[in-house]
């Protein structure tokens, strides 16, 4: 199976999901670094559809300015927008595999799509 994560390595709760990834032998991970590479718009619209959460629910807003931009509030459109400028509004970790995809807080989530 594969696996791929958007990943911030300064975050314990993504390396704790990047180590249950990297602990099963039958997963082949691909890691992101999305504050380097962040993703598209278009692609965090998939990740977030698949997830079955709307990208207010993957804002990040502890630690950014979220709030004070009104982005809880905000339509789709303006928060995928905002993530992309801006990848540290991407809540973490983000990891898709064929079975769907999950924002995997707390890490154990991610074992739902393995």
């Amino acid at each position: 199976m594969k696996a791929t994560i958007w990943h911030n390595p300064k975050c314990g709760t993504s390396r704790k999901t990047l180590a249950i990834l990297e602990n099963l032998s039958q997963v082949e991970v691909t890691v992101v670094e999305y504050l380097k590479d962040p993703p598209s718009a278009q692609k965090l619209a998939q990740l977030y559809r698949d997830a079955g959460i709307t990208p207010q629910k993957g804002l990040r807003v502890r630690g950014t300015d979220a709030a004070e931009r009104g982005l809880p509030d905000a339509d789709d459109a303006a928060v995928l927008a905002a993530m992309e400028a801006d990848p540290i509004l991407i809540e973490r970790p983000l990891v898709e595999t064929d079975k769907g995809a999950r924002l995997c807080r707390p890490q154990d989530i991610v074992l739902e799509i393995l």
